[in-house]
């Protein structure tokens, strides 16, 4: 039994270890998807979308997830533009998809719920340490500046 519970602790300290790498991945494969929502909404690639009308509001879904997508890929700013990505979700399956049925799956809302969430997580819990965010904090830790001003 002793054995047992030493290498449960030690798989669960690698995974503790792991966890910031992990959050990191998460929200880089995240990002390329929702990236390749806005390309496909705004330039009609990979998927053939019709391109949006100007500030309307496909135009500005589009610009957010384009925009918010490569920022996010790059972890600059993630928690505001997650924060600003969840709200454009929440905003989209309570606009394109709730009125459709009350259940997700009949709605074909559940990406948007997921993503809103996701985004939602990545507002609080920051890019991980492969993120731009964490290189420029790093640099002013280094410089002598606090890293919240």
């Amino acid at each position: 039994m002793q054995q047992k519970d030493s290498a449960t602790g030690e798989l669960v300290s690698r995974l503790w270890r792991l966890e910031p790498y992990i959050l990191s991945i998460v929200r880089i494969v995240v990002a390329l998807m929702f990236f390749e929502h806005g390309l496909s909404r705004l330039f009609g690639y990979p998927s053939p979308l019709p391109a949006p009308a100007l500030f309307t509001m496909y135009w500005f879904a589009g610009t957010i997830e384009f925009v918010g997508g490569a920022m996010l890929l790059f972890g600059l700013a993630t928690r505001l533009v997650a924060f600003i990505m969840s709200g454009e979700m929440a905003f989209a399956y309570f606009i394109s998809h709730a009125p459709q049925s009350f259940f997700p799956i009949l709605n074909f809302g559940d990406a948007a719920i997921l993503y809103c969430l996701i985004f939602f997580y990545f507002a609080f819990a920051g890019g991980g340490p492969w993120s731009l965010d964490a290189i420029l904090s790093e640099r002013r830790v280094r410089a002598g500046l606090n890293p919240a001003e």
